[in-house]
């Protein structure tokens, strides 16, 4: 079929005043990364998709996925677009952008299971507000907040700042409904625990859009106390200081809702008014008022045994308020792009504590060693947010100037960068990412980092999309036609 049938069909299937092909929604849909440089110089080299459809409930997206497997025609999923790792960009032609942000109901608050249940289109901050009218919290805070969508955050197995105490998405969701390219629309039920069988839930969650399209999911819900919040910083020494604090808190079983470490020039950014030229720890801890101060004494005695110095809680709190990034933080980012040339960028990992340490210096060392351009870097630090009982993730952070042409950004800065932090991670037995996804960006060491399980993920992808027209590059390496 040729694009002009392509979206006949579509408006058939979807109606008319659902299938969008003006010239530049098309291009703009075609990027993810909104930090992307050539987008914000409105250069747009990709292949533009199709068309995008709006759909508007499970049976549509069923109806417009069995056609598109039929026809071979690429799908891109998405809904709250906030992702970082290229997921979304529509590398094929062919190619439809299938949006399920229309589909926004909640469908249901239950205060007695504590869970809600809401279409893939509802905002995270939406669905957040509706649970605290009951005096309760989904517990899920990423840095998107105030722009994400429930489908996004399932497909790319999302984590919040709060995720020590309450778990990443993945721990969150208790049931869900995906739809599959040959129109299966596939519902998990809802229950506390079962042992029959593998746990079909992580088929959809973490899938990118790359085996299946979620259209709905069921959350725990927890109760929202900020009464009872315990703020605390402390000005440490170096990152390997603040890396055994985390893990001494962490594996004396204790679950403040965050726990992260700094390095001196990440905490310079975040922190300038009171950093010191240190590396900066924050928590929180919270729940009952018993379990909050149990959990601020054991922070207090484990800091006690480290040369450190406090930080008041109320600059803690006030930091925290402010942390989350929405259209105004965006907006700011893509001027700071355009009139000075500049971008800020991440690449996130995770470790064993007996290594994430080596891996923090082994990065930092290769970069300011080896990278070419280290001269254009103005900011390379980093800090962990997310920790566990057997180890943490590391968020490698790095600012740079842009000397170059808008096209030749992202080869003569990100990627180089990024392989550096990823190849020492692998070579380290760690995972090269924490919790972005793999997108399109990270796709060269998708068989590394699973090793002899990639397999069993290559099978996923055979026997759900034989066709390969769920999101084509994303987890999965292919050649670009």
């Amino acid at each position: 079929m040729d694009n002009q049938a392509i979206i006949g069909r579509l408006r058939e299937i979807a109606g008319a005043d659902r299938v969008d092909t003006d010239e530049q929604l098309l291009r703009e849909a075609s990027v993810d990364r909104f930090k992307k440089y050539t987008a914000v110089h409105g250069i747009y080299d990709g292949p533009l998709p199709v068309a995008i459809v709006r759909a508007r409930d499970a049976e549509q997206v069923a109806r417009v996925l069995s056609f598109a497997s039929q026809h071979r025609v690429n799908i891109v999923p998405r809904t709250g677009r906030t992702g970082t790792e290229g997921g979304l960009e529509t590398a094929f032609e062919r190619t439809v952008v299938l949006d399920g942000s229309e589909m926004d109901e909640i469908v249901s608050v239950d205060p007695v299971t504590m869970q809600a249940t809401a279409q893939c289109g509802v905002p995270l901050r939406v669905l957040e507000e509706r649970v605290r009218e009951h005096g309760l919290t989904t517990g899920h805070s990423p840095q998107s907040k105030p722009l994400a969508q429930i489908g996004g955050l399932v497909a790319t197995r999302s984590i919040g700042q709060f995720s020590t105490l309450y778990g990443a998405i993945e721990d969150m969701v208790t049931g869900l409904e995906a739809v599959f390219p040959d129109g299966t629309i596939a519902r998990i039920k809802s229950v506390p625990r079962r042992a029959a069988g593998p746990d079909i839930r992580s088929i959809a969650i973490g899938n990118e859009g790359a085996l299946c399209f979620v259209t709905e999911a069921t959350v725990k819900l927890f109760k929202y106390e900020p009464e009872n919040y315990r703020f605390h910083g402390y000005l440490l020494d170096d990152v390997h200081t603040g890396i055994a604090v985390l893990r001494e808190v962490i594996t004396n079983g204790y679950r403040p809702s965050v726990a992260r470490v700094y390095s001196e020039q990440d905490a310079a950014q975040h922190f300038s008014h009171f950093a010191k030229g240190k590396c900066v720890a924050v928590f929180l801890a919270e729940g009952p008022a018993p379990l909050a101060d149990a959990t601020s004494a054991e922070i207090d005695r484990v800091l006690a045994g480290h040369t450190h110095e406090r930080v008041e809680p109320e600059l803690i709190r006030e930091w925290f308020d402010n942390l989350n990034w929405g259209p105004d933080k965006i907006e700011a980012e893509k001027k700071a792009m355009l009139t000075e040339a500049t971008l800020g960028y991440t690449t996130e990992v995770s470790a064993d504590w007996s290594v994430i340490g080596e891996i923090y210096d082994a990065v930092i060392a290769r970069i300011t060693g080896e990278y070419p351009h280290v001269d254009d870097i103005t900011m390379l630090g980093g800090h962990s947010s997310h920790s566990y009982q057997t180890g943490t993730n590391m968020y490698f952070v790095y600012d740079y100037r842009i000397n170059c042409e808008p096209r030749e950004e992202i080869e003569k800065y990100h990627i180089p960068i990024n392989a550096i932090i990823v190849e020492e991670t692998l070579a380290r037995g760690g995972s090269m990412v924490h919790h972005h996804g793999i997108g399109k960006y990270r796709t060269p060491w998708t068989e590394q980092e699973h090793g002899s399980a990639y397999a069993v993920l290559r099978r996923l992808k055979e026997a759900f999309d034989p066709e390969g027209i769920m999101n084509p590059g994303t987890i999965f390496p292919v050649e670009r036609s």
